[in-house]
């Protein structure tokens, strides 16, 4: 069995600042009908989108408070976008900072939240007969790009 013998955030105090850019993005499977609900702003708990994007700028913002090993940065920028696909919605965020280290776990952190507050605001369209969520499904959470400069 291995222990870990010590556990400490990385020291970055001797890196030079730099403009970071991370872009991240996933997908959300849903019912064509939840989709199309969706689409029309017929979903009962409201703005899904509009929603979902607040919910990531605030994530995104909290990143160092919700993974303990990240560094408390400030952000420059933060870019939500979403792309209706065939059977889903494809998720986009763009975070941006100058400072020593970069930002891809913001921009995951942000996509992931936003994927989960679709989920919440279209479960009650997505359940089965028995409560649960045959088609619903999170996939493919990545970086799509990370620059620094």
């Amino acid at each position: 069995m291995s222990t870990i013998k010590e556990a400490k955030m990385i020291d970055i105090s001797e890196k030079e600042d730099n403009v970071r850019i991370s872009i991240a993005e996933g997908i959300i499977k849903l019912r064509k009908d939840t989709l199309e609900a969706v689409k029309k702003g017929e979903i009962i708990k409201g703005d899904v989108l509009n929603t979902a994007a607040t919910s990531a700028i605030l994530a995104v913002k909290k990143t160092p408070e919700l993974i303990p090993m990240c560094h408390p940065i400030s952000i420059s920028s933060i870019s939500i976008d979403y792309e209706f696909i065939k059977n889903g919605i494809k998720v986009t965020c763009e975070v941006k900072s100058v400072g020593k280290t970069g930002v891809e776990m913001e921009a995951l952190t942000g996509v992931a939240i936003a994927l989960l507050t679709i989920w919440d605001m279209v479960k009650s369209m997505e359940k089965d007969e028995t409560g649960n969520y045959p088609e619903i499904c999170i996939t493919d959470i990545r970086v799509i790009s990370k620059i620094k400069s």
